[in-house]
Order: structure tokens, then sequence, then C-alpha cells
């Protein structure tokens, strides 16, 4: 009776575990079989695309071509100088009593500026007058002497030498009045020295000299700086072959006189900003510089607000011709080599195809393109990487999408277009 018991105990506890492991086994039979199923669903999508339809052609920006009149600009170094500048300088000798401007500030012409002790020169100024009075009264004098003898001469009551000496003494004493009223002109010149005025409207600099100060003394004193910066001079230099290079173009035809009068110029200040007045060219130095090849320009910008200020250095902007049917394309579409130029065309069938160009200078992040393209082509400019490698010749279809640039410097004009 006991053994029944103990076995009925024991077939009890492992009816339990045998149910476990039928149902481990079952689940790794169906997750087997799930495998299987993905496996073979796998290699069919790969055998169908081994075997199936290509992939769709690749997109690449491109850029329709629009001729129109194209500015050429050119961008050079220079800097920029006062229209006008005085040294302010003693012409009279002495001690510097009073300053009469404020260091820093806009004076008008004739404005005084320094006062020197005048008393010396106002004492030489009353000297000068009493010579002249002291020779009115001797020719006064001489000349009632004169018309005294003239009667008697003539009834040789005196006697003609007399009369001559009269006479001299009366042209002497006029001489002497002359020479008088000269020195009074000179004592009230030097008089006017010791007030010092501006020679020039312009803003002055700090004061050289202080007060108490012996100006004047042996070689004329500087005593400050005046500038006018309204307008302001920028000069800068070009290369002497670009410049010949840019008269040939012109004369044969090429190139167009950008505008009737001087050319246009704009300035870059050092922060990459535009200085928002244009001004114009004065001249080009007929000098070339031996040790550099450069040959000087110089022109004339505006400075009412006074923002700019002289020894500034800027990039100068100038536009000294321009292209009637020239192309703005962005640099990196065209490709350049000891072969000549090419860029890519997208043509009506999608199909790229390199067509060669002649390339003109470049403006900004743009090249002008002289010759090669036609109005409303399509040129590729972004996407090179996306191309499939083939043989060389081998015809290559692309998606053409509009071109974006992918920055704010891309999008900036390289040069601007002129007004017909």
């Amino acid at each position: 009776m006991y053994r029944l018991r103990h076995a009925t105990s024991d077939l009890q506890s492992t009816v339990p575990a045998v149910r476990k492991t039928a149902c481990i086994t079952l689940t790794v039979i169906a997750l087997a079989v799930a495998l299987a199923a993905c496996g073979k669903k796998d290699e069919g999508a790969a055998a169908q695309g081994a075997g199936g339809g290509k992939p769709p052609p690749p997109q690449v920006g491109v850029v329709k071509v629009t001729p129109g009149v194209v500015g050429l600009t050119t961008e050079l170094p220079g800097r920029l100088e006062a229209s006008r500048v005085a040294e302010v300088r003693a012409r009279a000798a002495g001690i510097l009593q009073k300053r009469k401007f404020t260091e820093g500030s806009d004076v008008k012409a004739g404005q005084t500026l320094f006062q020197i002790d005048d008393a010396p020169y106002r004492a030489a100024l009353e000297s000068a007058q009493a010579s002249v009075a002291q020779a009115e009264a001797n020719a006064a004098q001489a000349r009632a002497l004169a018309e005294r003898y003239r009667p008697l001469v003539a009834a040789n009551a005196v006697s003609k030498q007399e009369y001559d000496n009269a006479v001299a003494a009366q042209k002497t004493s006029e001489a002497n009045i002359a020479a008088a009223k000269a020195a009074v002109t000179t004592a009230q010149i030097n008089l006017g020295y010791a007030t010092v005025t501006a020679p020039i409207s312009g803003r002055i600099g700090r004061a050289l000299v202080t007060e108490g100060a012996l100006v004047g003394q042996g070689t004329p004193t500087e005593l400050a700086v005046i500038q006018q910066i309204d307008p302001l001079y920028v000069n800068f230099t070009q290369s002497a072959a670009d410049a010949l290079k840019l008269k040939a173009n012109l004369a044969s035809g090429k190139y167009k006189q950008a505008g009737t009068g001087a050319a246009s110029v704009s300035v870059m200040l050092e922060d990459g900003s535009i200085y928002g007045r244009t001004g114009r060219l004065l001249f080009t130095d007929l000098t070339v510089d031996p040790t550099s090849g450069q040959v000087t320009l110089r022109a004339e910008i505006p400075n009412p607000e006074k923002l700019l200020l002289p020894g500034l250095y800027v990039r100068v902007h100038i536009e000294q011709a321009k292209v009637d049917g020239g192309i703005l394309l962005p640099q990196q579409a065209v490709t350049r080599s000891a072969n000549g130029d090419t860029v890519m065309v997208v043509g009506a069938d999608n199909h790229l195809a390199p067509r060669p160009v002649k390339l003109g200078p470049a403006q900004g992040n743009n090249w002008v393109v002289l010759d090669g393209l036609q109005a409303g082509e399509q040129v590729m400019v972004d996407g090179f990487q996306k191309l499939p490698r083939g043989k060389p010749g081998d015809p290559v279809v692309v998606t053409p999408v509009p071109w974006q640039p992918s920055d704010a410097k891309d999008q900036q004009p390289a040069a601007p277009v002129a007004k017909q």
C-alpha cells in the first residue's frame, strides 16, 4: 500500500515538468519556422532587386542661364586720406597767451585758434604810423617851397638850380611817405600774425603747444593740424597689366565703358560692411611703380557724417566697365584645367554634357561667362558627388532641381548690374 502511494506521488510530480518541456519545444519550433520564412522573403526581395528596375536618376542643382548687362567690379586695397591738410604754424615770434578752440572739434576757415603776445607788434605799428605822419609833414614843407619857387624862377628872382633842388626835395618827401605807409602795412601784417586763425575748414586735432610757450622763434612753430575729411580721398593701386588689359578690351569693344561719367567707387570697411555712400574715380596716375608694377588711382568719397577717418584701411570696389550679354555663374559650376574651362549642361532629355566656355573676370563668388552658353540652358552647380561612376563618355541621366545657395554669402550678388 505504501509503495502504491509513493508511485502515485512521483507520477504527479513528473507531469508538470513534462508539460513545461513540451511548451518550450513548441516555442522553439515556431521561432525556427518564422526565421525560415523571413529568410526566404529576404532572398526573394534581393533577387527581385537584383533583376528588377534601376534606381531613379540622381538629383542635381542647376541654374538657368540668363544673359544680361554685367558690371565688371574690381576689388582693390586702399587707404583713406584727408582731402585737405593744413599745418597751423606760428608766423609771429612771441609768447603763446591763449588757445581759443576745443581740441578735436570742427573749425571754420578764419576762426581764431591761438593768441600770441602782440604788444611788440602794436608798438611797431604805432612807430610806423608816426613815421608816416612825419613823412607827410616833410612832404608838405617841400611841396610849399617848390610852389613858392616856381614864379620866382620865371622872374629870375631865384636861380634855376635852387628851384630844381626844391622840386627834388618834394619828390623825395613823397617817396618817404610811400615807404612809411609800406612800413605801416608790414606792421599790420605782423600784428595780424599774432592772432593765429584757421586756414581751412575741417577737424582740428590736439594742440601741439601750451600757453606760455615761446613760439615762432627762428622757425615757424607747428601749433596744430587741421584736416578736411568731407570729402575723403581713397588711394589704391591696381596692377599695370590689368589696367592695360582693361583698356585693350574697351578699345576693341569687348567691354563697354561703365557710364558716361567717372567710374563709381564703393568701399568695404575692415569688418566687412559696405559704406553707405558711393564715390567717383578722380584720376589714374601715369607712372607705374617700378618696384611693384602697380599704378596708383585716387577716388573721392563723401563723408558728411564723419564716420570715415584718414588712414583707415579699406577694400575698394570700382566698376570700370560692363559686359553686354554677360552671364554670372557660381564658381563651383566651372571646372578649370590646362585644357580649358568647362561646365556641365543638362540637356532637354536630362542628359549631362560638358560644354567649353570662355570666362571673364571673377565677380565675388561668381565667374563672368563671356561665351559658350545660350539663354535658357541649365548648368549643373551642385550634386557632382551623386553622379554614378562609369566609363568616360557614358551618358548620364539626372533629375535637375533649382540650385539654392547654401549660405547668405553665396546669396550676395557678386557684381552690380549696370543700368542701361
